[in-house]
């Protein structure tokens, strides 16, 4: 089926799944790259089957009290193992809490000896880091299609200067490669960005595509001061993250407590369930999330290969061989302009200069291997075949499973019924009433109804246009409303639907949307009969 399923003449049996075509393509093209030119050292642990067939993963990441662990459990509904909320640093572990249908806690130490679990890598980073690791297991619907990682409170002030015992930044790096969402939180009361949170944040520069922040606790403050935090935070992050776009910021009180300030209720509203629908689109984004983070490895590794290879081109045979190093690690960026000129490769391919002058400083250049065309073909075709055959079935999947979402826990509080977003306002106004709500004012639309001289009873198109571009509203829109309003398709307005088209011209001026098909309670009542 695919070119790079083929292993000594045989073709393997067809491709059942993304998963397994990346676990293929990764064993059989990319690994061997990455395997010769030492990439793991470098950069990123080799993956492994579980990194294909785990969950999509959410990593929090926050100043402490901003609200993480909180959230968690409004997202679950559901306390979970390990969990403790407080105004001081509470969370001193990184908690992965996923399904299982056993509540319990597994620590860090067994954790990354289980094949089944994406974490076994993680063992690098050694036991101060292993004893602050965890994994919190509880039956819950939501995280049948999720898993989350809660991580520590990064620190302020004067405690920031205490030693964690492991490289937080690089931990976090490590989720970030591996998780489909990461969520930075922030508190409305603390918009400080330490040197610590801004040294993290540089660390996830990589994966801004990734990236949503949530302003927390924003039913604290007034309509006023919301606006200067707001203000403040995105100046704050224009200056850490350095992207011309603007990140997308949500902001809300993502807990199930009353709203202190309930001036912007509705605002909340409609970010928690932007903010939502952002994670419920996860599960069925998962595989396009592998197949995208792959093609990033690759891409890396490439450049990385060149990088190596031509360090060992220019090391002498015999001596001099600690002084040319050095001399090399100097000039190690002139090798980067030189290596992008001769294959055509963007500066932003390239891995953090400064980053890999301390890393090579401790590699000893004379094992280096020279470059081998045949791997890199093999990468090249990887990229530039096998992928294109690969997102035709990560769309038949995506097909095959339209519905896939996240379930349960505050996803379900919101979905349907008088409390789903929207619910009774705009088109959907008068929904559950028995009277039908055009009717308040239809005496003051058939004032104006009479006044433009119907014939039989109606008004023709462009008698109604007339008075319609009065709204100012654009002729697509207006064509819209006349094709709703328009309910038994004569090509004309009586006073029922003429009225109806004034309601939805007033629905849109009020910044609702139009409704794509027109609702029953908003059928007018002679029309109902034509209807059923």
């Amino acid at each position: 089926m695919f070119s790079w399923s083929k292993r000594e003449g045989k073709k393997d049996p067809d491709l059942q799944n993304v998963a397994e075509g990346l676990k293929r393509l990764y064993r059989t093209k990319l690994f061997p790259l990455e395997d010769t030119y030492h990439f793991h050292d470098f950069h990123s642990p080799a993956l492994e089957d579980a990194d294909f067939d785990n969950k999509p993963m959410v990593l929090l990441v926050g100043q402490y009290s901003t609200g993480k662990t909180t959230f968690i459990r409004h997202l679950m509904e559901q306390d979970f193992p390990g969990m403790r909320i407080g105004p001081e640093p509470t969370t001193d572990s990184f908690i992965a809490v996923m399904h299982g249908e056993q509540e319990g806690m597994i620590p860090g130490n067994a954790l990354v000896v289980d094949p089944k679990k994406p974490f076994r890598k993680l063992n690098a980073f050694g036991n101060a880091f292993l004893n602050r690791f965890m994994c919190a297991q509880l039956n819950n619907p939501v995280l049948e299609s999720i898993s989350i990682i809660d991580t520590p409170g990064i620190l302020s002030g004067e405690k920031q200067r205490i030693s964690r015992g492991y490289d937080f930044a690089a931990v976090l790096e490590w989720f970030a490669e591996r998780v489909d969402r990461i969520i930075l939180l922030f508190d409305a009361h603390k918009l400080d960005i330490s040197d610590e949170f801004s040294e993290v944040i540089k660390a996830l520069k990589n994966h801004e595509d990734k990236m949503r922040v949530v302003l927390n606790k924003a039913d604290q403050i007034s309509t006023q001061q919301l606006m200067r935090v707001y203000g403040a935070l995105m100046w704050s992050l224009g200056k850490i993250i350095n992207t011309p776009e603007v990140v997308r910021v949500y902001i809300g009180s993502f807990w199930a407590q009353p709203l202190l300030i309930a001036d912007n209720r509705k605002l909340f509203e409609a970010e928690e369930k932007d903010l939502f629908s952002d994670i419920q689109t996860l599960p069925r984004n998962a595989a396009l999330r592998k197949l995208n983070d792959l093609i990033k490895r690759a891409r890396l590794a490439k450049v990385h290969a060149y990088i190596i290879s031509a360090l060992k081109k220019e090391m002498p045979s015999v001596f001099g061989k600690d002084s040319k190093k050095k001399e090399l690690i100097t000039n190690l960026g002139a090798i980067y302009e030189k290596i992008q000129k001769e294959h055509n490769i963007s500066p932003g391919d390239f891995p953090n200069l400064k980053k890999m002058q301390e890393l090579l400083a401790v590699q000893d250049f004379t094992k280096f291997p020279v470059m081998r065309p045949k791997l890199m073909e093999s990468v090249e075709e990887m990229l530039g075949k096998d992928i294109a055959k690969l997102m035709t079935l990560v769309r038949k999947e995506e097909a095959a499973m339209p519905s896939q979402s996240v379930k349960g826990g505050a996803f379900e509080g919101t979905m349907n019924g008088p409390f789903g977003h929207g619910y009774g306002e705009g088109a959907g106004e008068g929904i559950d009433e028995l009277e039908w709500i055009v009717g308040r004012d239809k005496p003051s639309y058939d004032e104006i109804f009479y006044t433009l001289s119907p014939i039989n009873g109606k008004v023709s198109g462009a008698t109604a246009k007339k008075e319609m571009v009065k709204s100012k509203l654009p002729n697509t829109v207006l064509g819209k409303i006349w094709t709703l309003a328009d309910v038994d398709k004569d090509g004309y307005l009586d006073d029922e639907e003429f009225a109806l088209a004034n309601h939805l011209i007033k629905v849109k001026l009020e910044g609702h949307e139009l409704p794509a098909k027109l609702p029953t309670h908003l059928v007018p009542p002679s029309k109902r009969s034509e209807q059923n």
